[in-house]
């Protein structure tokens, strides 16, 4: 029994650098105008806290969009790219918030 709980210690302890890692983006890119925790206030009208996305669509959908450029009507929403790499460490943090 011991052994399973460190085990599992070990696997959260094991995510952290990648949700680390994939916070970044969304505090440099998306802070500005969404809430990026679980508790926050978008500071933009209108902008969806990051923690309803799972509500509006599957966060793995996100991943082709991501690798080809966020691009939107509004000026204010910057256009960015990620690798595969930010990919699947974004789409990890984004699943922390569910």
């Amino acid at each position: 029994m011991a052994l399973a709980g460190l085990l599992l210690t070990g696997q959260a302890l094991a995510a952290v650098p990648s949700e680390r890692r994939g916070k970044a983006p969304a505090r440099a890119k998306c802070a500005r105008c969404h809430a990026i925790d679980r508790v926050s206030s978008s500071g933009r009208a209108g902008a969806p806290p990051f923690r309803e996305r799972r509500h509006r669509f599957p966060i793995e959908m996100l991943a082709e969009a991501l690798a080809e450029g966020l691009y939107t009507g509004h000026a204010e929403m910057p256009s960015f790219q990620l690798n595969s790499n930010q990919i699947d460490d974004f789409l990890v943090f984004l699943k922390t918030l569910a």
